[in-house]
């Protein structure tokens, strides 16, 4: 009943937050208005900047800022107890994260759409731009590498994703012309496309696809890599509309329905109990991880391990270059940007909730342990967690989310292969479109860049008219 209550009271709280805190910073603090001009409208270029329904902007903004961050981190920071990782995903989302993410939205959106460090070097002066801007360049060029590797261990670990995730960029990018090219209601294209994901998901590991995930997931990671990296280089020069949107925008309709999905199945899992294992009985949902463990073996300290581990489920610094970066160029109202902004922080922040919920709690219905052997409760979280090491290790971290989160989903008689294919794409998923939008980011740093160097004002250089983005166009 204790994973019951946090779940409702975690999805309760954020939306009294939304309509409370939220709308007053909307109204007080940043006095939103929405008949101001915004830079996706007084700038249009049909390729970087352009109005997009706050639907579709939110799928684009939500998806690229959570990536593996709100998964990965929580998973780690349970080592420490569930209590300490919980409090600070509620507070640091609420009054942190979603208030950093909105402020530096609004700041790029009345800056004509401006990325923070271009805004900082307005502000201050050239040299700091420089600077700001190559700090940018570096952080951006870790992130690109690590989400490259995350993808590709995700499709090495769970074969199964390989082929719903790829198949998500040819539908992402005949959604984006039909919508551009006839300007349709959303509902439509959004089933449409929901449904097609969805069939490649039960139906893309079975006969002849099977054996086409079995063998891209033998290809090393560095393969994978380079692939990764070669399609975010084309998602980051086409047209906004073409491809990052859409698939953005139907990836976090599959998301949250996941997510949903996911909820639903928490729920089940505990007023029924969890799947029964090998004609075995239901077992309840309770959690098997205690409240506080100070001194877990091999663990550093609690303090400040936990606020490191816990970055993009509570404040990320990253955050602020997607709504700075792309989300800014592309809201078509002041007012949007509450949603936009705060919502998917909130959003986020629930999702490592969630996370948090699987790891200590879906993990308890059972796993198996380093030796193979079916265990249930305590003994199942510490067979992921008995100490530092044995959690140590990309795969682990997101085994115990997968695992976790696949055990709600069983509850609900969803068969034990989907239910890991879902969450393997959901994980593959968020890394994806983070990635593609960090090269687009990497982008317009290098344009920035190079047009602070050459002398031209940062209107020039957010107009494209740079030397790059001329190579570009």
């Amino acid at each position: 009943m204790t994973t019951l209550l946090i779940a409702l009271g975690a999805m309760v709280g954020y939306v009294i937050a939304y309509h409370t805190y939220g709308r007053w910073l909307a109204r007080k603090i940043f006095s939103l208005n929405p008949a101001a001009s915004v830079p996706s409208i007084e700038l249009n270029d049909d390729r970087d900047f352009v109005p997009t329904d706050k639907s579709v902007l939110f799928g684009h903004h939500f998806t690229s800022i959570a990536g593996t961050g709100p998964i990965v981190g929580p998973a780690i920071a349970v080592m420490w107890g569930w209590l300490p990782a919980l409090v600070w995903v509620l507070l640091g989302s609420i009054l942190v994260g979603a208030v950093h993410d909105f402020g530096s939205l609004v700041v790029s959106m009345r800056s004509q759409g401006q990325t923070v460090g271009d805004v900082a070097g307005r502000v201050l002066n050239k040299r700091v731009r420089v600077l700001f801007l190559l700090v940018l360049f570096m952080a951006l060029t870790i992130v690109l590498a690590i989400f490259g590797l995350v993808i590709a261990s995700v499709f090495k670990q769970y074969p199964s994703a390989i082929f719903p995730c790829l198949v998500q960029v040819p539908i992402a990018l005949a959604i984006g012309m039909w919508l551009h090219n006839r300007n349709v209601n959303l509902l439509l294209p959004s089933l449409l496309a929901l449904a097609m994901m969805y069939i490649t998901l039960i139906f893309g590991n079975t006969g002849v696809l099977a054996t086409i995930n079995q063998t891209m997931a033998s290809w090393s990671i560095i393969t994978w890599v380079v692939i990764l990296l070669a399609y975010s280089y084309f998602a980051s020069v086409l047209p906004v509309w073409s491809l990052l949107q859409p698939r953005d925008y139907i990836n976090s309709l599959q998301l949250i329905t996941a997510l949903g999905l996911v909820v639903l199945g928490l729920f089940v899992a505990g007023l029924f109990g969890g799947a029964a294992h090998e004609g075995g009985e239901r077992i309840p949902l309770e959690i098997s991880a205690p409240m506080i463990r100070a001194n877990p073996i091999g663990a550093p300290s609690v303090i400040p391990f936990l606020f490191i581990t816990i970055a993009c489920g509570a404040c990320s610094g990253f955050h602020c270059l997607v709504s700075s970066g792309t989300s800014s160029k592309q809201i078509k109202c002041e007012t949007d940007a509450q949603f936009v902004g705060y919502g998917s922080m909130l959003t986020e922040g629930f999702l490592a909730t969630l996370v948090i919920l699987a790891c200590v709690a879906g993990l308890g219905l059972g796993t198996e342990n380093s030796s193979g052997e079916w265990v249930t409760g305590e003994a199942a979280y510490m067979a992921r967690y008995a100490s530092w090491d044995s959690a140590a290790g990309l795969g682990a971290k997101v085994a115990a989310f997968v695992d976790g989160s696949s055990n709600f989903l069983q509850a609900m008689a969803i068969p034990s292969g989907i239910a890991v294919a879902m969450m393997g794409v959901l994980v593959a998923s968020f890394a994806g479109t983070t990635l593609d939008t960090a090269c687009r980011l990497q982008r317009y740093v290098i344009q920035e860049l190079a047009g602070t160097l050459c002398g031209k004002s940062s209107n020039e250089s957010n107009r494209g008219l740079s030397m790059l983005s001329l190579i570009h166009i």
